[in-house]
Order: C-alpha cells, then sequence, then structure tokens
C-alpha cells in the first residue's frame, strides 16, 4: 500500500479506447489499496491546434489569455477520464 503517481501523456490518451486502457490501470492500483495520483495531458494535437487557431486570431501572444487556452485540453481530459472512473463505481 502506498502512493502511486500515474502520469499519462497526449497520445496515451487520444482517444476514448485508450482513456478506457488508463482507467483500468487506475483501477488496478486502487484494487491493490494504493492512494492514486492521476496527471494527464491533453488529448493527442489537442494543444498544437489549439495554438494555431490562437494564430489564426492575433499574432501576439496575451500571456492571461494563451495560459487559459491551452490549459483546456487537460480539463476536458481529465472530465472524461473522472466519467469513465465514476461509470465503473470508482470515485
Amino acid at each position: 500500500m502506498g502512493i502511486i503517481v500515474q502520469k499519462f501523456g497526449g497520445s496515451s490518451v487520444a482517444d476514448i479506447e485508450k482513456l478506457k486502457l488508463v482507467s483500468e490501470h487506475i483501477i488496478k492500483e486502487v484494487e491493490n489499496n494504493n492512494q492514486v495520483v492521476v496527471v494527464v495531458s491533453a488529448q493527442g494535437k489537442t494543444t498544437d491546434r489549439l495554438i494555431a487557431e490562437e494564430k489564426e486570431i492575433t499574432k501576439k501572444i496575451y500571456p492571461r489569455e494563451h495560459d487559459a487556452l491551452v490549459s483546456v485540453g487537460e480539463q476536458i481530459t481529465i472530465s472524461k477520464l473522472a466519467m469513465l472512473l465514476n461509470s465503473k463505481n470508482y470515485k
């Protein structure tokens, strides 16, 4: 029993099937009585797409807005992963 930190990058969370695999890894550790800390990246090329869209809007970088924009991808991923875990009765 311990604390397990799991980091999943963009390609490992790129679609729903891969997110399901990630949820299985997390559940396995929980069932082994470990506390699990999960860190995820944005899915696939989400951040690249958001930055490209930003450049279509303006050539100037506005730091606050840029940071808010690029943080969205991780929020989407973790929301989907949380939904998967909740649907399997894991908080």
